[in-house]
């Protein structure tokens, strides 16, 4: 079932002629009344023209009226304005606007088993009228729940934190956003219905475990900073030791190094300022 163009006539014209036509028919009455004979012509006349007052609609911009005769489908009139058709015709109005809405928080289990709460904000139009009208019972509640379902799915398919390579749904937005916008596509396909945009609007754990995750970020955090420092202190090290050995400020055996080392990155690493101790002895005293 798919859209197709129905022929129908301007409102306009169709309304002076058939009010051309009635003022016809009234007259012929009332002479056929002041004549004395039965205006039976006048009068069926008026009820066929009753009859075709009845075929006029409006079409708002950016809507679509979808014509059925019967419950046979017809077609799809997008022209707007007061348009005419069969009279015999049931119309049927579908938004083509731009329509979005933000899910729940839906509460899902990513890809790693932690529970996480996740929300989502959909972009979406009708692009084929007869495809909304016929192919599900409730297009706007099933756009609904098939994003919420696409959204319960893509959750599940990637980690909350990147590691091993993988998409991460907090550090991937742009990929995650895609990814969602693809599924929720493929699930609405048969419903004439288009995804603008799809983005992740709320990503949280889920409360329970929120207190130990943020433990475990902040443990990350501080092991990555802790390395960092690390690195430096190492390299910091290693040009002193090499600039007073090239400028011969001091000679110094292994032991010595090692303590000037083991000193360097107390001094380099610890979280306080140290203490500084003045030797007023010889130099191995």
């Amino acid at each position: 079932m798919q859209e197709r163009q129905v022929r129908t006539l301007p409102g306009v014209p169709m309304v002076l002629v058939l009010t051309a036509a009635t003022v016809a028919a009234c007259w012929t009455m009332v002479r056929a009344i002041r004549d004395g004979d039965l205006p039976i012509a006048g009068g069926i006349a008026l009820v066929v023209l009753g009859v075709l007052w009845c075929g006029f609609f409006i079409v708002q911009p950016n809507t679509a009226s979808v014509l059925q005769f019967f419950g046979r489908y017809v077609g799809v009139e997008r022209n707007s304005g007061p348009r005419w058709t069969n009279p015999f015709y049931t119309k049927k109005s579908v938004s083509l606007r731009v329509r979005n809405f933000e899910s729940s928080k839906l509460k899902v289990n990513e890809l790693d088993g932690s529970p996480i709460e996740i929300a989502a904000v959909v972009v979406w139009r009708v692009h084929d009228a007869a495809e909304a009208t016929f192919n599900v019972d409730n297009y706007e509640n099933f756009v609904h729940v098939q994003a919420e379902s696409a959204l319960r799915q893509m959750a599940t398919s990637h980690p909350y934190d990147a590691h091993d390579g993988k998409i991460a749904l907090r550090s991937h937005s742009k990929e995650i956003n895609q990814h969602l916008k693809e599924e929720i596509e493929e699930r609405l396909e048969q419903a004439g219905v288009t995804v603008q945009e799809a983005r992740v609007s709320h990503l949280a754990y889920a409360p329970e475990i929120a207190q130990a995750m943020l433990q475990r970020q902040q443990a990350g955090a501080i092991i990555a900073a802790r390395t960092r420092i690390v690195e430096g202190a190492v390299s910091m090290v290693h040009m002193a030791l090499d600039q007073l050995a090239e400028k011969g400020v001091v000679e110094l055996d292994e032991e010595r190094k090692a303590a000037m080392v083991s000193n360097l990155l107390v001094v380099l690493c610890g979280e306080r300022g140290t203490q500084p101790v003045v030797n007023t002895g010889t130099l191995y005293t």
